[in-house]
């Protein structure tokens, strides 16, 4: 059955059309983002979700959303989404990163040229019949200093079209190498330095805990008298109030807004102050990027749904469409080892530790990671998928390591996990054959080959003579088939343990009898998702 989309804002046809051509049923209502009550009554339908702005994804709308699997904000702000509460569902949030950073770059530096120039306030004059050529005194953008807060994927455009314009481009951007900005042709700074030289400041970061209100009361005292700045990024970066104070004493010469604190932006300390120029968020809204953020969200959207590829994902790790073959077998891998983990511990995790050795160290361990998480959770949580699992994890306060290294053994490569609780210690180390089909090789430092099958019994004992007999006997009076089993011991008379691929389900009645062997420390029937 193909899986169904709901498009519940603007989309283009062409946009629509690519779900159709992917072999996704899609459902174009762009009208139902406005109705919430309507929207939250069929959502249930569908396995997709794509939207613009006009559509609030909120904790209770993805409440009802009991079969969606993705939501895609055809634009980079994912402010309408509840991205916490589509997280603890397992519903991947996807935004289109990269369809709008060239026209919301050209709106900073056209912002830019209007703060310098006054053209707006020029342009009124004007039109009233006024011919105020002295008023309207500009400065020249050649020669002056741009500080450019956020050098990503718009900041770096930015820079570029600066550089162009021979201005002298400082960056502060804590993620920005000193190679990365030597490559870009800017000077790599602290944010004081940034404040305290710029002739111009332009912010292209997202709003999160650490940047919000970045450009403050106290920040703007450490300005260049006579800075001008623009903010085409997210309203709150700023603050408005104490802007508005510094045009109003001189300090700050002009500003350039395209986002407010609240919007839509119905009042604004910045609104009627004369050396300020305000536009209603229109940083994306081009013909080009609204048609290219809208073909992107209905690619990324297809591509998952009918490949498993994930693109652009706000709570996910990306696998591309090209990777996601290769990777499969050692996500059902990483699934099976959380999966025997999960089921054979039976008090509170307190760390997790994932060795990747080899080929598995050049993957996509953040997809693997997840996949091994989703598994260890499972026995507990029924329901919970690559997305969830580390929400869970996190929210738990479980501590999360990861290990990579060259190969060191046998094998191409490798995934070993180890959990600790405040008990024991448990580890399982897995790999992926030639058949693509997942193996065990460790478990508890003990070397084995086993096949993974649906069902399998899994014992832990002391290695006593006679073990193998009772275990094949018990099973056997119980008309249980054993499909394949391995055997391990770490030494003569040491821990032993025993691994059973069985053909079906076996009663605790069975199991009980197992334990009452004195050498049997657990025996355990063990359930996998091997399909």
């Amino acid at each position: 059955m193909a899986p169904r989309v709901l498009v519940s804002d603007e989309l283009s046809e062409t946009a629509v059309q690519i779900f159709r051509d992917r072999g996704v049923e899609v459902d174009f209502q762009p009208k139902l983002g406005k109705d919430k009550d309507k929207l939250a009554e069929i959502i249930g339908n569908y396995d997709g979700l794509a939207i613009r702005s006009a559509t609030k994804a909120t904790e209770k709308l993805i409440a009802s959303a009991t079969n969606l699997k993705v939501i895609g904000r055809a634009g980079i702000g994912v402010d309408n989404v509840d991205i916490p509460a589509a997280s603890r569902r397992g519903i991947i949030v996807m935004n289109t990163p990269f369809g709008n950073s060239i026209t919301t770059a050209e709106h900073a530096i056209a912002l830019m040229f209007a703060v310098a120039r006054q053209l707006p306030a020029a342009d009124s004059s004007t039109q009233a019949g006024k011919w105020e050529k002295s008023k309207f005194m500009g400065v020249e953008i050649t020669g002056k200093t741009l500080g450019v807060i956020g050098a990503g994927n718009i900041g770096s455009i930015v820079c570029s079209r600066a550089l162009g314009l021979r201005m002298n481009v400082l960056a502060y951007d804590p993620f920005l190498s000193a190679e990365r900005a030597q490559e870009m042709g800017v000077t790599k700074v602290e944010l004081d330095e940034l404040l305290a030289q710029a002739d111009f400041i332009t912010l292209h970061v997202p709003m999160t805990d650490k940047t919000r209100g970045i450009l403050n009361r106290e920040a703007l005292a450490k300005t260049k008298p006579g800075v001008r700045i623009v903010n085409c990024a997210r309203g709150g970066l700023v603050d408005e109030a104490a802007l508005a104070e510094a045009l109003k004493s001189g300090h700050v010469a002009g500003a350039g807004f395209d986002v407010f604190e609240v919007e839509p932006a119905t009042e604004s300390p910045l609104f009627g102050l004369p050396n300020v120029v305000c536009t209603p968020h229109l940083g994306a809204s081009t013909t080009e990027a609204q048609e290219n953020v809208a073909l992107q969200v209905a690619e990324q959207m297809s591509d998952y749904l009918m490949k498993g590829a994930v693109s652009n994902a706000i709570n996910m790790p990306s696998i591309t469409a090209d990777e996601a073959p290769r990777l499969k077998p050692f996500i059902r891998l990483a699934d099976v080892l959380g999966a025997f983990v999960g089921q054979v511990t039976e008090s509170a995790i307190k760390e997790i530790e994932i060795l990747y050795d080899g080929a598995t160290a050049t993957m996509n361990t953040k997809a693997l990671t997840s996949a091994l998480l989703a598994g260890l959770i499972r026995p507990q949580v029924a329901d919970v998928n690559m997305v969830s699992a580390p929400v869970m994890i996190k929210e738990k306060g479980v501590i999360l390591s990861e290990v990579k290294r060259d190969k060191t053994g046998v094998y191409d490569g490798y995934i070993k996990l180890t959990v600790t609780t405040a008990n024991q210690t448990r580890s399982v180390a897995g790999t992926v054959f030639s058949d693509g089909k997942p193996r065990f090789i460790q478990i508890k430092g003990i070397n084995m080959d086993a096949d993974v099958g649906q069902h399998m019994i899994y014992i832990s004992n002391t290695d006593v003579p006679g073990m193998i007999g009772f275990i094949g006997t018990t099973l056997g009076e119980a008309k249980v088939n054993i499909a394949n089993f391995q055997l391990g011991r770490d030494k003569q008379g040491g821990d032993a343990i025993a691994l059973l691929y069985v053909d079906g389900v076996v009663t605790d009645d069975v199991l009980d009898k197992l334990r009452s062997n004195p050498a049997i420390r657990q025996a355990k029937l063990l359930t996998f998702n091997i399909d």
